[in-house]
């Protein structure tokens, strides 16, 4: 015969399950995670209680923060291509004429900076996981502003550049930013 309690339903039952937290707890863990896009400065991004409930200063300290990880992922592959290019002309060339392979140091740079890209990549990807309107916002004029900066055709020339290059045509040509001329052609 079963005594009080065996079938799970007795007072020992009870007394193992933990207790439901109090509706002040209930609330304020509520209010920490967003499941929907919202938009507000009391945020928790990446870490707990940043920039939180700290006011609007943080806040926005918080959006540059993650506007300028952004921007230094579109920063990061220009970076690589030019230590790729430049550890190419380090190593010299090989015996055959083409090009040697890359040095170990070289490679090693470079793995580096590609750990660094994919470490901010998911960053600003975690940033945006808080569904902070403002944030996904500044994710993505970071990424704007540093493909703007790095990897657009787009150069602020010194003053100097333009009258050493005649009309600045040719420059524009070479880099990709004007068709050909007819004398190119030629």
């Amino acid at each position: 015969m079963r005594g009080m309690g065996d079938d799970g339903t007795g007072p020992m039952a009870m007394a193992m399950a933990p207790p439901p937290p109090p509706p002040q707890q209930q609330h304020k863990m509520a209010m920490m995670m967003h499941m929907t896009f919202f938009w507000g400065d009391r945020a928790v991004v990446l870490f707990r209680g940043w920039p939180g409930e700290r006011g609007a200063g943080m806040y926005l300290l918080c959006l540059l923060s993650v506007l300028a990880l952004a921007a230094l992922t579109e920063v990061l592959p220009v970076l690589s291509s030019l230590l790729a290019r430049r550890g190419a002309g380090w190593s010299g060339s090989s015996s055959s004429g083409g090009p040697a392979p890359p040095s170990s140091a070289s490679a090693a740079l470079l793995t580096a900076v590609h750990a660094a890209r994919m470490g901010v990549a998911y960053l600003v990807m975690l940033a945006v996981m808080s569904f902070n309107v403002g944030v996904l916002l500044a994710a993505v004029a970071g990424h704007a502003l540093g493909f703007l900066l790095a990897r657009s055709r787009v150069r602020v020339r010194p003053s100097g550049a333009a009258a050493r290059d005649g009309d600045g045509a040719d420059a524009a040509r070479e880099h990709g930013g004007l068709p050909p001329s007819d004398e190119s052609k030629a």
